[in-house]
């Protein structure tokens, strides 16, 4: 019998190729946020500078899950703008400790701690890859069982870029509105989740981030669902976060399919 992830891994790679050949699916995306359910932080959030909300005099623990083959920013990203949140720790996992290769195989990220070191967590955060280690991730039954224990107590579970397509694997999207890169955004109906384009999407305690550099914008929300909305500018003045680039394409609309297949392949291209 065919199982969820193992349909879903074939989908995403004949979309893929799909997207490459410029057949391009995107170009029905919409740019900004999902009304209701993505973001930035709500105005009227808490605006005090609070520590992070400690369980028991403890620290939050933030789980970031490495595999072979995942993408830098999207676990560096979040990272980077959770670790100086107070009262939060932020610990690398990954099936082993120790470094983890990322996508383009030439930058490893060394995890701390192996899953079985780490049973649960109070946030979860599950970066995305290139096609082999995405699709290598969906199919691993530990892994996926992992996640599924941990989001049973996690307080939030998150995810980044093509991040939502495993949490999807594992069972936690059906129902719900989702993100993920603008390539693979159709494919989470195989889960049974809607595609739903923004930054980042909210539902219930799972937050999805679309590509790669949405990790930051949603580590932010995060922040101040963690704090407060004082810290969480507070971070993004820390972190110089004030984008302004020099070029306008930075979602699919803005696109043409010619610029829409390139991006694709430079994404495959640095791939292993």
């Amino acid at each position: 019998m065919t199982t969820e992830h193992e349909r879903s891994r074939r989908g995403v790679l004949r979309g893929a190729a799909a997207v490459t050949l410029g057949t391009g699916f995107a170009a029905s995306a919409t740019a900004g946020t999902a009304a209701g359910v993505g973001g930035t932080a709500r105005a009227d959030e808490p605006v005090s500078g609070a520590p992070a909300r400690e369980r028991g005099g403890r620290r939050l623990d933030v789980a970031v899950l490495l595999y072979d083959g995942f993408t830098a920013l999207d676990a560096v990203g979040p990272y980077e703008t959770l670790c100086r949140v107070p009262g939060v720790r932020v610990t690398m996992v990954a099936r082993r400790a120790g470094p983890v290769r990322t996508d383009t195989g030439e930058l490893s990220v060394t995890a701390e701690r192996s899953l079985r070191e780490m049973p649960r967590a109070d946030v979860l955060l599950v970066p995305g890859g290139g096609e082999r280690g995405t699709t290598t991730t969906m199919a691993d039954a530990g892994t996926l069982d992992w996640i599924r224990r941990v989001h049973q107590r996690s307080t939030w579970t998150t995810s980044v870029c093509t991040g939502a397509l495993i949490l999807g694997a594992a069972g936690l999207l059906r129902g719900l509105p989702a993100t993920t890169h603008w390539a693979s955004g159709p494919y989470l109906g195989e889960f049974g989740a809607t595609y739903t384009p923004g930054r980042f999407v909210e539902a219930g305690k799972i937050i999805t981030a679309a590509g790669v550099s949405a990790g930051v914008d949603m580590a932010l929300h995060l922040a101040a669902r963690l704090s407060d909305a004082k810290v969480a500018q507070a971070m993004q003045l820390a972190l110089e976060y004030d984008p302004d680039p020099p070029y306008d394409t930075g979602s699919p609309e803005k696109a043409d399919a010619e610029l829409r297949a390139l991006a694709l392949r430079l994404i495959a291209d640095a791939a292993v």
